[in-house]
């Protein structure tokens, strides 16, 4: 079905983004959405016991603690004053606090006026970041932006020659240098080179060993300042890749790393792969930051742009 919705002429590209959104959402649809479905079909009324089972549903659906408590709160006080009076207000009041729950760390990116955008990607191996940037500047690309790579995980060899595949395949630009060159002189070096070019938007890789947590940490900083002499207020934008699959464990690696880098928005990947996308909501309680992107599939298209309305429809959408 996904197939036919993005090849068939007529239909507008978005309806194909919201197909692969809804496929890539299927596991934590059938954790969240069909507990939650089951609670109001089922024989509870309206009043403590049905909310007590939909706090039951949003917890194993790894919504966590604060956020649930929440988003419990706002529900009871509303069946308490009888603003929600029947099942279905209930569904729909539920679906609308988590979307707000969604936006409240919604801003507007950074504008660096005539300078490039520049933006440090940060995360742990395996979270799927450096596709991520690749995607990334694929989209740009596409959307006519000029981008600039930085290949700043210089402690791995493969991370550069990943980086450098996808700069090929996007057809950008890519700074790197040889394995075990400080990554900090790579980040200043693509930033001043960005610059000259009067490149749009510059993406900078960088390690992400985290079994040494203090030495990681200390060279990330160190690759932000230098950022900042090469290219004052930069770098504009600090995300942060996470796995989705780690479920409650992405706060604390949002905390380790807006600890020492001061994180501005996170990217959430690989959740076609899990059934724990409940997650963002209590990462929006607990973190304040905007979700920016979401990866719900292998394909480059199926990095979209965080949306909490289509992603909250996605999840209860049959």
């Amino acid at each position: 079905m996904e197939e036919v919705i993005e090849d068939e002429e007529n239909v507008p590209k978005k309806t194909g983004f919201f197909a692969r959104l809804k496929s890539g959402l299927s596991k934590t649809r059938g954790q969240l959405s069909a507990g939650i479905d089951n609670v109001i079909n089922g024989k509870a009324q309206v009043g403590p016991e049905l909310l007590e089972e939909l706090e039951e549903v949003l917890l194993t659906a790894d919504v966590g603690v604060s956020a649930t408590m929440s988003i419990l709160d706002e529900l009871r006080a509303e069946v308490a004053s009888q603003r929600v009076r029947t099942k279905d207000e209930i569904m729909d009041r539920l679906k609308s606090i988590l979307s707000e729950t969604l936006e409240e760390n919604n801003r507007d990116w950074v504008n660096p006026g005539k300078n490039p955008l520049v933006i440090l990607m940060v995360g742990i191996n395996g979270s799927g970041k450096t596709t991520t940037i690749g995607k990334l500047a694929e989209k740009w690309k596409q959307e006519g932006k000029k981008v600039l790579l930085a290949a700043g995980d210089t402690f791995r060899a493969a991370a550069a020659e990943q980086l450098t595949i996808w700069a090929e395949r996007a057809n950008v630009s890519i700074i790197c240098q040889k394995t075990g060159t400080d990554p900090s002189a790579v980040a200043f070096d693509a930033v001043k080179a960005a610059v000259s070019r009067e490149m749009d938007i510059v993406l900078i890789d960088t390690a992400g060993r985290l079994q040494t947590n203090h030495n990681l940490m200390e060279e990330l900083k160190k690759i932000k300042r230098v950022i900042g002499k090469a290219l004052p207020k930069a770098p504009h934008e600090t995300f942060l890749v996470l796995d989705s699959g780690l479920g409650q464990n992405a706060n604390s690696q949002c905390k380790l790393f807006d600890d020492a880098l001061s994180v501005t928005g996170l990217i959430m990947t690989k959740l076609d792969g899990t059934g724990k996308g409940g997650v963002l909501f209590n990462l929006a309680k607990e973190t304040k930051k905007p979700v920016r992107f979401i990866g719900v599939g292998e394909k480059s298209e199926d990095l979209q742009e965080f949306d909490s309305k289509s992603f909250v429809n996605a999840l209860f959408e049959s």
